[in-house]
């Protein structure tokens, strides 16, 4: 018998082919649980099959409904029943700065990364209120919780996540449902593989290379009953950015 954090429990995981949604889904099967890895990568299918018995895959496009409704049911109909959503998915669109932006991705990062958000979420809970609740755990961002230049959609999008996972808090707790948020910074996948991560470290307190599994345990503990008490929070996992600039970039500052 398994005795992880989330031992017995049936997860469903978007975005779960690469990235911080990779890690998520080996992290869960690592600690117990039975997952579902829904995403339009059709790698997730090789990931599945990496991971056993424990894990299925159901090609899923988050801003469908049909999609989304299917991937819930795919979990229920395998597992006999969902106690946790991930959603992991999202898009970052163009780096352009706004001015020069002509927001040619502003629909889909929007349908991404948003509306994915609200139709998986819609689909999971209303099972979960009618089978004793559950956790929804929504992956917004640094971007979401600290403002900066360019992509802009995306901060808009990921602002909204936040503020969404929070009213569903409020709304949901009546079902047994918890709703929180992690917001990750300077992670390295490949949705920001664009980035200098050197010098973007420089600029948090603590000067340590974000990876996917510093996401993913988080994820993990969200889920677990560890988290039986908390509902509606908004988790930073960037090294500390979103608090301050540290000494030694602000010294260097002072004397140029």
């Amino acid at each position: 018998m398994s005795h992880g954090q989330v031992a017995g429990k049936v997860a469903l995981i978007t975005g779960g082919a690469g990235g911080i949604g990779r890690s998520t889904a080996e992290r869960f099967v690592e600690e117990g649980a039975r997952i579902v890895i829904a995403d339009v990568d059709d790698r997730g299918a090789d990931l599945a099959a990496e991971l056993g018995s424990e894990a299925t895959f159901v090609r899923t496009d988050v801003t469908n409904a049909d999609d989304a409704g299917r991937a819930i049911a795919t979990a229920v109909n395998r597992f006999g029943r969902l106690d946790v959503l991930c959603n992991v998915a999202g898009i970052s669109g163009a780096l352009r700065r706004f001015l020069d932006d002509d927001l040619r991705d502003f629909d889909r990062v929007i349908s991404v990364d948003l509306l994915g958000v609200l139709l998986m979420t819609r689909h999971a809970a209303r099972h979960m209120a009618d089978h004793g609740g559950g956790a929804i755990v929504n992956v917004a961002s640094g971007a979401g919780i600290t403002p900066g230049v360019g992509m802009i959609p995306y901060r808009a999008a990921k602002v909204a996540v936040v503020h969404l996972t929070r009213s569903l808090a409020v709304e949901l707790g009546e079902h047994g449902i918890r709703v929180n948020c992690v917001a990750p910074a300077n992670i390295a996948t490949e949705i920001n593989a664009a980035f200098d991560k050197a010098t973007v470290t420089r600029l948090q307190p603590l000067p340590h290379q974000g990876v996917a599994t510093d996401v993913a345990d988080a994820l993990v503990f969200f889920a677990s009953d560890r988290a039986a008490h908390i509902t509606g929070a908004v988790l930073p996992i960037d090294g500390g950015m979103s608090v301050g600039t540290p000494p030694r970039v602000t010294a260097t500052r002072s004397t140029s």
